[in-house]
């Protein structure tokens, strides 16, 4: 269980679950994990949780970690660093969005939904204008603080859990809503108004469907799509699609996760339930390796400093 850090693109892991303490040692090394973020300013900033084992964090890349006490054993399904300040920090849990201001020492409830069966399912920060934080809720709101978290107000619904939000690194107006119930939708106006890309993705195997979705700046900015069994790119913010060929196309195994070079758009990675995949030319080649666990592979992370670095968390998954 725990996170798992890799150095050389992917071929070899070490399970990094050491938890700074005095006396005897501990670990997360048997958490399922539920979530993983970066700083988006400090490389050796690390976000971590794990089924009702609340927030762990790292400041020397995973090598150590601390527990946000304050905030307790929750299950923290999203974190959001500010890029403005790192000190400011945002998390999710059920139907709360909590929020620290002095580096996880202490939290305080900034969104409470009074509907008690809701859930927070997505999270992110305007990188443009860290004043604007977006959320994304069960229900298939998207629902924007223009203050830091003080106020809130919905901003579209999509019939259908919001499950990722995703943000143009270029362009901040141009933002993404990844649902597993309804697909993918594209805001050109900084969330005001949505067109569902469907019809744009129709030709793809699951016609729009969505399993995870980055975007990332490198020599132009790239969105990367999965959906339930194919993986595509756009370079044109989703207007037009070409699918990157995969190993396993004709397994139809399921996508969990992806992760993208942000320097270099030919350096893919995704994750499956057993298997980490790699191509360096684009999606031409690739190369497989089984998990270095027999737990599932939820998410993958790229250094944002150094590319050769990558954070895999995993999760025990019961198959039915």
């Amino acid at each position: 269980g725990g996170i798992y850090k890799s150095s050389n693109q992917g071929t070899n892991w070490v399970q990094k679950v050491l938890i700074q303490t005095v006396g005897a040692k501990r670990s997360f090394a048997t958490v399922d994990m539920i979530t993983l973020a970066l700083d988006p300013t400090d490389n050796k900033a690390i976000y971590a949780s794990g089924i009702e084992n609340g927030l762990f964090y790292s400041y020397d890349g995973g090598e150590g970690w601390q527990i946000a006490a304050s905030l307790g054993k929750v299950n923290v399904t999203n974190i959001a660093v500010d890029p403005a300040n790192k000190c400011v920090i945002y998390a999710t849990a059920a139907n709360k969005v909590y929020k620290s201001i002095d580096c996880s020492r202490t939290w305080a409830v900034t969104y409470f939904d009074n509907d008690p069966t809701a859930a927070i399912t997505s999270l992110v920060i305007d990188f443009s204008n860290s004043k604007n934080v977006f959320m994304g809720t069960s229900r298939g709101e998207i629902i924007k603080s223009s203050d830091q978290g003080l106020s809130w107000e919905t901003l579209n619904n999509f019939g259908g859990q919001v499950n990722k939000i995703v943000i143009s690194p270029a362009n901040a107006k141009v933002m993404f809503v990844g649902s597993y119930a309804k697909g993918v939708f594209r805001s050109s106006d900084g969330g005001a108004s949505w067109v569902n890309l469907k019809d744009k993705l129709k030709s793809f195997d699951g016609g729009g469907s969505f399993r995870d979705l980055i975007m990332v700046k490198a020599e132009k900015p790239t969105v990367f799509l999965a959906t339930n069994y194919d993986l595509v790119k756009s370079t044109d913010s989703g207007d037009t699609w070409s699918k990157i060929e995969l190993i396993i196309e004709k397994a139809r195994i399921k996508i969990n996760a992806i992760a993208v070079n942000s320097f270099n758009t030919n350096e893919i990675y995704y994750v499956t339930d057993t298997t980490f995949y790699r191509s360096l030319d684009g999606g031409k080649n690739w190369t497989s390796k089984k998990l270095p666990t027999t737990r599932t592979g939820l998410k993958l992370l790229i250094d944002s400093k150094n590319p050769n670095i990558i954070y895999l968390a995993v999760k025990q998954v019961v198959k039915k």
